[in-house]
């Protein structure tokens, strides 16, 4: 399959994850003054849209993240050349998608976001929150079940958004991105450089807990990525 292929879809399914969850934190926000319906609502509709992008762009690409990225690189599924334009198309991608969410609600385009996000134990939810993103999704297709891969990582984003105390970026590309919007999903830009840096942690700890559990996971990641 032609690398171009492969690379619009992850530009197009990250923008559109991205004006999703913006866009939906917009709405709640302006529906609702009860932060615990906004995220309520905000992680059913993360999820939501996840299954939705996996299902229909799964056959091309659709990793959407670069942790995930890297996982399949890290485990020799991909090339280096393939991860580096991969990486590039989502972080457009999710900048991208939060101008559209910002001018959708009538916002200036570029927002820049004022939510400091910080912490010890914030962070620490962005390493949990990447790993166990990360294992659910080898864990899936291990037993057999990679057409459920889309509905797993729904599944576990919506519950990641409530369990951890970070509320699961897990996802520096979209990470990126919500800086570009100072509304209910936005982060400030100093706040950044922490949860990424938490993020990749994760995915590190998550191909040891990979190569561990599953001894063929070069395999798996082939899978995954086809």
């Amino acid at each position: 399959m032609p690398l171009m292929r492969k690379v619009f879809a992850e530009l197009l399914g990250s923008a559109l994850l991205a004006a999703t969850v913006v866009g939906s934190g917009i709405a709640a926000q302006r529906l609702s003054h009860d932060a615990g319906l906004q995220l309520l609502e905000n992680a059913v509709i993360t999820g939501a849209v996840l299954v939705a992008l996996i299902l229909a762009l799964g056959p091309v690409s659709a990793a959407f993240n670069p942790v995930v990225t890297l996982v399949e690189r890290a485990l020799g599924a991909i090339t280096t050349h393939e991860a580096l334009a991969f990486i590039a198309a989502q972080v457009a991608g999710c900048s991208l998608g939060v101008v559209v969410a910002n001018l959708m609600y009538q916002l200036p385009a570029v927002n820049v976001s004022q939510h400091a996000r910080d912490g010890g134990g914030l962070w620490l939810g962005e390493v949990v929150a990447t790993m166990g993103l990360v294992v659910v999704i080898f864990g899936v297709v291990r037993s057999g079940r990679a057409g459920s891969v889309a509905y797993a990582v729904g599944g576990y984003i919506t519950a990641a958004y409530w369990f951890t105390s970070s509320t699961s970026f897990a996802n520096p590309a979209i990470t990126i991105g919500r800086t570009l919007s100072d509304t209910f999903a936005g982060i400030a830009p100093e706040s950044v450089p922490l949860f990424v840096g938490m993020q990749l942690v994760g995915g590190a700890l998550a191909v040891g807990a990979v190569l561990l559990l599953y001894p063929d996971a070069r395999k798996l990641a082939a899978e995954v990525v086809r």
